[in-house]
């Protein structure tokens, strides 16, 4: 039986799209049949996280409207055989596509993909109305800032009156010395708030940019925190138990340490 998740958020900018790259990325990497669905309409960026911009021949409208096939829109990823992105309209908006369609696309899609991850647009508009259709989980991806939280809080309300039960939360780009020195929320701060099981914890990480920019996810590097963080999402997506990282904290008394070998 596969899985649906939509990977949502409250505001733009948080990291969902990149979160939706690595997810993919991770999964495939273990042999996973996956597919992407990016429902971005108008401002679509997955095919770009994953270095397939310039190979999109159709796309989710023309699929939803019956001009093509899914499996003729479907690209497959470069190095991951089992991964591939199903991209969005570049020109269209987001009422191009309406709930019913999706969920009938996802329908399809379950008879021959083990994970389909839904890149949900960001806030309550109608593109999250369609997005959150067909999803069996959703992951809300925020921030330790008090503006992303509450505005994460907004979207699991709105996840919770669309009948939506399973919701999972990945807090990212935790800087751990802003925590330790009460400049940004800590775990305790944001679970007291949101009351929803975390699924990922993910630190900020330069190698998310550079990945980026190369259009291979950072979940492939095992110099990257990120990346590290992201695999330990997919292991519990898979099922397993594994614990949340420690962070190292870059402060005066954590490179003194590092010097003298402690």
């Amino acid at each position: 039986m596969s899985e649906i998740y939509v990977i949502t958020s409250g505001k733009g900018g948080v990291g969902k799209t990149t979160t939706t790259a690595n997810l993919g990325v991770g999964l495939a990497m273990r042999g996973k049949k996956v597919v992407l669905v990016d429902t971005d309409t108008g401002l679509r960026n997955l095919d770009l996280l994953l270095g397939l911009e310039n190979r999109i021949m159709y796309d989710l409208i023309d699929v939803t409207e019956g001009r093509v096939p899914y499996k003729k829109a479907l690209v497959r990823h470069k190095k991951y055989d089992t991964l591939f992105l199903l991209p969005t309209s570049q020109v269209k908006d987001k009422m191009a596509v309406n709930p019913e369609q999706l969920v009938a696309l996802c329908k399809e899609l379950r008879k021959e993909f083990d994970y389909i991850l839904i890149d949900c647009p960001a806030g309550i508009e109608q593109g999250f109305k369609t997005a959150i259709a067909a999803a069996d989980t959703a992951l809300v991806v925020t921030m330790p800032e008090i503006s992303a939280v509450r505005d994460a809080d907004k979207i699991i309300g709105e996840l919770g009156r669309a009948d939506k039960q399973d919701i999972k939360l990945i807090v990212n780009r935790i800087r751990p010395q802003m925590v330790e020195n009460g400049d940004m929320l800590d775990m305790s701060d944001i679970n007291d708030i949101l009351s929803i099981d975390c699924i990922g914890q993910v630190p900020d990480d330069i190698k998310v940019v550079t990945s980026t920019n190369k259009g291979e996810p950072c979940i492939t590097m095992d110099d990257s925190q990120a990346g590290t963080a992201y695999r330990n999402i997919v292991a519990r997506m898979c099922g397993e138990s594994v614990p949340f990282m420690e962070f190292a904290k870059e402060g005066f008394w954590a490179r003194l340490k590092h010097v003298f070998g402690k």
